[in-house]
């Protein structure tokens, strides 16, 4: 059931954010004079590679030897607030509708990652918009962290847990107070996380 459920709310969401998409791909074409999308190899399921679409947030600025400025100077002033609320990943809706992506799984990593980690056993289901480990600390965890919780999710992903996850997730996008570390880790850091008595 859950590549129909992935890809219903993928359409119904594309569909009724079209609005949202067409004012931000205008505002965006403002902010960088760039194509409001752009997109980024990353691992998929079973180290398969796919094209990941996100919003631009940044300029491709070049210093006067035409090396790249650092990102945080070249991130707008929208790109920023779209990064803040993750609503620079949207876009992925369309990878969720192609069928590269779930609603709900292991964040993507970068395909430069692929060699070392493409049979890595977060790879053997989709990756998601949001996850596990996205509830339990995003990016303030560790990488084993990350790895732990995304390979405890694989092997207990059921329909509540996505729905917990989803309705979870709402909560970490709105909460604007200053990030800080997870309390007492929850879960450990072995190659399957189980959760802590």
């Amino acid at each position: 059931m859950k590549p129909g459920l992935d890809r219903l709310v993928a359409f119904v969401g594309l569909f009724f954010l079209t609005p949202f998409f067409l004012l931000m791909a205008l505002l965006l074409v403002f902010a960088t004079g760039l194509n409001p999308v752009f997109r980024q190899q990353r691992i998929g399921c079973q180290g398969n590679l796919f094209w990941l679409y996100k919003f631009r947030t940044m300029t491709n600025t070049r210093d006067t030897i035409e090396n790249l400025l650092p990102d945080a100077d070249r991130i707008t002033p929208i790109g920023r607030w779209l990064r803040r609320l993750s609503l620079d990943e949207l876009p992925q809706l369309v990878n969720v509708l192609l069928g590269d992506m779930s609603l709900v799984g292991p964040r993507p990593l970068l395909a430069e990652y692929a060699p070392e980690l493409a049979i890595h056993k977060r790879h053997t289901i989709k990756p998601g918009l949001t996850g596990w480990a996205q509830i339990h600390g995003r990016n303030h965890l560790s990488w084993p962290e990350k790895f732990g919780l995304d390979c405890w999710y694989t092997a207990h992903c059921t329909f509540s847990v996505d729905s917990l996850i989803l309705w979870r997730t709402l909560f970490v996008l709105v909460d604007t107070s200053p990030p800080a570390k997870p309390i007492t880790p929850c879960y450990s850091t072995e190659p399957e996380a189980i959760p802590a008595s």
